[in-house]
């Protein structure tokens, strides 16, 4: 399938073998970074395709050998909130209305969620109904590390993955491989690397319900499952603050390496995630949670963490960030209910 840009525009690219329609994003170099072009073409090729007879499924991969996705663009995003613009609203507003059309597709989406999956990366696979894992997947939201807080429906997922598990994931960022990521509801299915080519040849010819079967395996065991006993108890606490003294407190030197990583993120970022997580779980729907997440994702353009956090882990590479305000006890509610605020008439995410 061609689309105006493809000869000016190689980043993303669609064909169709047989019955299985394929995007592939081709940034190896950036990671398969997603720009607002690319969700725009992947959006026009899911709605062509769905009213098309001849494509029975969609295959989404990433081109190179690191990953499907590392996210969006997000040294694009530091320079527009540093100037103080509004593209990257422009940007989130189209890429969650494509993750909320990948979570109501009427046809199977197989997601090949192969190295590295984050971020943006998370939206355009773990929203699908048929994702797959292999030995080298590192599937994370990572986002309070740059002073954000995780979106493209990242709240939902977490919100409701098993125990406190989500909220784990969602405050340290941690990078979960195939057996954590199943435990966790973001796959269904592993599959080893060196198969996935055949799979993908094989969907050409038939359904992936009949396919898949003949591929998936079991994966090597992850480390969240023997982690459930602390994990669960330590963030069901109420806030940030307490989670970190319960990690402290339980004696277990993994516990105490959580609440390190904890502590080098955004504080204003922990303790709106935490919000953002419990509010999602009590959502009904993804959209509803789509919408949340907007406002979220807006109002933090001014907060000034997340500009120095891109530029201390990505621009300037110096991972050293200096977070405003510096310690958990100065983020007050009234700072993260500011993250939560209407963004007014006209601005809102408006999902069917």
């Amino acid at each position: 399938m061609k689309t105006e840009d493809d000869n000016a525009d190689d980043t993303v690219q669609f064909h169709v073998e047989g019955r299985t329609a394929v995007v592939t994003l081709n940034r190896p170099k950036a990671l398969n970074a997603l720009t607002h072009p690319m969700v725009r073409r992947i959006d026009e090729a899911l709605g062509a395709w769905e009213e098309d007879p001849a494509v029975g499924q969609v295959l989404i991969r990433g081109a190179g050998e690191r990953g499907l996705c590392a996210g969006g663009d997000i040294r694009a995003i530091h320079d527009d909130a540093k100037a103080g613009n509004t593209a990257s609203a422009d940007f989130w507003r189209d890429e969650y209305r494509l993750n909320a059309r990948i979570a109501r597709y009427p046809k199977p989406y197989v997601a090949l969620m192969d190295g590295i999956v984050m971020g943006g990366g998370v939206g355009v696979s773990a929203h699908g109904s048929v994702r797959i894992v292999t030995e080298r997947s590192r599937v994370a939201m990572p986002e309070t590390g740059i002073g954000f807080v995780p979106d493209v429906g990242g709240t939902w997922l977490l919100g409701r993955a098993p125990g406190r598990l989500g909220t784990h994931l969602a405050l340290t960022g941690t990078a979960v491989g195939a057996a954590d990521a199943l435990l966790c509801g973001l796959a269904d299915h592993f599959v080893p690397a060196g198969r996935l080519p055949e799979l993908t040849a094989a969907l050409a010819a038939a359904p992936v319900h009949e396919v898949l079967p003949r591929y998936a395996a079991t994966p090597e065991p992850g480390e969240l499952a023997d982690r459930r006993p602390w994990i669960d108890h330590c963030y069901a606490a109420d806030t940030v603050e307490e989670i970190v003294e319960r990690l402290l407190g339980v004696g277990d030197p993994a516990a105490k390496e959580t609440a390190g990583t904890i502590l080098a993120k955004s504080p204003t970022a922990l303790k709106v995630t935490l919000a953002a997580v419990r509010r999602a779980a009590a959502l009904d729907t993804l959209e509803h949670v789509l919408a949340q997440e907007f406002r979220v994702s807006c109002n933090a353009l001014a907060s000034p963490d997340l500009v120095e956090g891109i530029r201390a882990q990505v621009v300037d590479k110096d991972r050293t960030p200096r977070w405003s305000p510096v310690t958990l006890a100065e983020v007050s509610g009234a700072d993260v209910e500011r993250f939560f605020a209407p963004l007014g008439e006209g601005r809102e995410l408006r999902l069917p």
